[in-house]
């Protein structure tokens, strides 16, 4: 009996003990607005998020055929899209003042249709490629590089402050754009940009 008691004690131990804590994503098909989301955001296919004044601890994943619009929002890692409709991130209105959205590591849009990243602050790259729609890259601080490969229908490259490299490259037509502030090298078709 004394035996059988210390199992079921050990027993009752082992799942009360809580493991280590994992971040839940988080899917969003509609608007979250001004909260903390601790984890990642996932855009399911062919939906459609707002994100307000939204702040996201780790990434946010654009899956085929959704659509993301994020307005003054805080991202701790990436966005990353894939296959996707549209990605706009942009600056919100508060009162009388403008808050600009941040990035804190990458923007990659790859095999989609339209984006437009305007007034964003970016920690990493902003990486567009083989993608169908026209693009806009405006009025950015982007503390790595701007990669355009081998996009069609038009890319806007226009009063960026870019930390690292300007590289475009296969874009058909090629990129069109001025006033970009470059640290580094500015190569290929966007090379007297």
């Amino acid at each position: 009996m004394r035996q059988l008691l210390v199992t079921v004690v050990v027993a009752a131990s082992i799942l009360v003990t809580e493991g280590p804590a994992y971040a839940d994503d988080r899917l969003c098909a509609g608007t979250i607005g001004a909260r903390t989301i601790d984890g990642n955001v996932i855009v399911p296919e062919g939906r459609t998020c707002w994100l307000v004044g939204t702040r996201v601890d780790d990434n946010v994943f654009v899956k085929a055929n959704a659509r993301l619009i994020a307005r003054g929002v805080r991202i701790g890692g990436n966005i990353q899209a894939e296959n996707h409709q549209l990605v706009r991130v942009v600056r919100r209105r508060v009162g009388d003042k403008y808050v600009r959205s941040h990035i804190g590591a990458d923007i990659q849009l790859t095999s989609g249709r339209f984006s437009e990243i305007r007034r964003a602050v970016i920690g990493g790259n902003l990486q567009s490629k083989q993608n169908s729609g026209q693009q806009y890259a405006v009025m950015n601080r982007i503390g790595a590089d701007l990669q355009a490969f081998s996009n069609r229908n038009g890319y806007r490259i226009h009063r960026n402050v870019i930390d690292g490299n300007l590289q475009c490259k296969s874009n058909t037509p090629p990129p069109t754009g001025d006033h970009n502030r470059v640290q580094g090298n500015k190569e290929d078709q966007c090379r007297r940009m």
